[in-house]
């Protein structure tokens, strides 16, 4: 396993969120990911309360792969950054354990500067040091 700093990584991470170019958020995603990297996403409780009323007791959100981790990040870029007017960062204090890498960070109103959300990820890495999974827990 090659040598990252965990806080580095937190910012490349929250900042791939924040590019308006299609091309440079794609460059970003490769640099970051493997190419089968799957991010799963712990879903917010309207999703769960609705997947239960229909019988999934434990409802996932995942995207694997470039394209579909790209789709996910275009898609949030234009709910929160573009149309919101959020930008996202990290909180400092990421740290790695072999390769799990937990990162906070915060979603900022660009109008006031609030914090105005949040989460937290473990980042699983694979012996080149890019993302193989993505367990992603909004709201912690």
């Amino acid at each position: 396993m090659i040598e990252i700093d965990p806080q580095q990584l937190a910012d490349r991470y929250t900042a791939q969120w924040n590019v308006p170019d299609a091309a440079e958020r794609r460059a970003a995603i490769e640099q970051l990911w493997a190419e089968d990297g799957t991010h799963i996403l712990h879903p917010p409780a309207e999703i769960r309360e609705t997947a239960a009323a229909l019988g999934f007791d434990h409802p996932t959100l995942q995207a694997q792969g470039y394209n579909a981790i790209e789709t996910r990040v275009t898609r949030s870029y234009e709910r929160f950054v573009e149309k919101q007017g959020f930008t996202f960062r990290a909180r400092p204090g990421a740290i790695r354990l072999h390769d799990v890498v937990r990162i906070g960070w915060e979603a900022v109103s660009t109008a006031t500067g609030d914090v105005v959300g949040g989460g937290s990820d473990m980042l699983v890495l694979d012996d080149n040091g890019r993302i193989k999974t993505d367990y992603m827990f909004p709201g912690s």
